[in-house]
């Protein structure tokens, strides 16, 4: 295309680099092509003859910048040939000219510059037409008017849907980067919520029961206190890491840990067990095969489920985990007997936060997320991962 501030798609193969010529190079070009071609013996006479050709051809040099200018200083010296009887085949430099209009110009500028070349076309003929043939002239030339606007609306409609397709790949593309944000954000909120929760969830039970219930060996409390804290800012700033363009190139390698899996379960119900929550772990089957990320999602799961037991259930209250990693899924299901009058967990429609990221991580594998309470008091999470085909 060629003007300012404008993308150009061209073709590829051998015309790339005919496609990358400056557009003022192609048209100082097509202007010194054009005056050879129509300058010769018998075709330009005299010194007004050269001078008319000159004056005709070289303002297409410009036609790209001002494609009206051009057309009406090409058509003004076409009035003076005319009226001198100079007859010049560089006369073609006026349908370059309208074929620019065409494209480039507005359309009632487009339309003007027909009506003139049409005029011009019948007052060449009328003078120059052999006899007899004057309508046919007219009729030629008209025809070669036409023609080139033609060409000229067909390049501007191109161009027109050139830029639109490359707009709406923008548009796309705009889209695409937005909502990768959207999910990338999510995820690290989810990360945030489900890690800082549990820990913080941790650090208050402990806290109440070092005020209240007075243990016997307070620095073993605040020890696990310490403990869980440490562990909520690392899993923190594993998940503020994430919002980093280089990933895990800018952690130093000292710092990076594998994300948390089945594995840490253990300790997970360790600290939740530090807090009051008696807490049994049960893993069946092979966890070798469970992939990096479903073994995060199995951990965040259970913690989540865990953290919600700790801050709704009742003290006294009793949780068991059971995973089960089978061939091509992994289950989870997290229980409790707690019977609290009025239990307030969210369930159902009107999940709260961490719900909802629970349903998240589960539906990443294909999996929907049961939540809601036992007969006879207490709640149940379950979930079934499958291993293959993730989204």
């Amino acid at each position: 295309m060629g003007e300012t501030g404008e993308v150009r798609a061209g073709p590829s193969g051998p015309v790339t680099a005919l496609w990358r010529v400056p557009p003022l190079v192609v048209d100082i070009g097509l202007a010194a092509v054009l005056f050879l071609v129509t300058l010769g013996p018998g075709r330009v006479d005299g010194g007004t003859g050269l001078a008319l050709q000159c004056a005709l051809v070289l303002p297409l040099v410009w036609r790209r910048r001002a494609p009206r200018a051009v057309f009406a200083v090409i058509a003004v010296v076409g009035l003076v040939q005319w009226l001198s009887g100079v007859q010049l085949p560089a006369d073609v430099a006026l349908l370059v000219a309208l074929g620019t209009v065409a494209a480039r110009a507005s359309y009632r500028s487009a339309w003007a510059a027909v009506l003139v070349a049409v005029i011009g076309a019948v007052l060449a003929a009328a003078r120059w037409a052999p006899e007899g043939r004057f309508l046919a002239s007219a009729a030629t030339m008209t025809a070669a008017v036409a023609a080139s606007a033609l060409v000229g609306a067909n390049t501007r409609f191109r161009r027109a849907a050139r830029a639109d397709r490359l707009a709406r790949l923008q548009r796309d593309r705009d889209e695409q980067e937005q909502r990768a944000v959207a999910e990338e954000r999510a995820r690290i909120a989810r990360e945030l919520h489900d890690s800082v929760t549990h820990g913080l969830s941790v650090v208050v039970a402990l806290a109440d029961a070092l005020g209240h219930a007075r243990p016997a060996d307070p620095s073993a409390v605040t020890a696990r206190i310490a403990e869980t804290g440490r562990q909520a800012l690392t899993d923190m700033r594993r998940a503020l890491d994430l919002i980093h363009d280089a990933g895990t190139d800018s952690i130093p390698r000292d710092d990076r840990r594998s994300p948390p899996g089945i594995e840490q379960l253990g300790a997970l119900c360790d600290r939740t067990e530090a807090a009051g929550l008696v807490t049994r772990l049960r893993v069946d089957g092979e966890t070798a095969g469970v992939p990096a990320a479903a073994q995060l999602t199995v951990h965040r799961l259970v913690q989540e489920s865990l953290t919600n037991v700790l801050r709704h259930a009742p003290a006294g209250a009793h949780a068991e985990v059971r995973v089960s990693c089978g061939p091509g899924a992994v289950t989870v299901e997290v229980t409790d007997d707690g019977r609290a009058e009025g239990d307030g967990r969210p369930g159902g429609a009107g999940a709260g936060r961490g719900l909802v990221g629970m349903r998240e991580r589960a539906a990443a594998f294909g999996g929907v997320l049961e939540a809601g309470p036992r007969p006879g008091g207490g709640w149940r999470v379950f979930v079934r991962l499958r291993l293959g085909g993730t989204s």
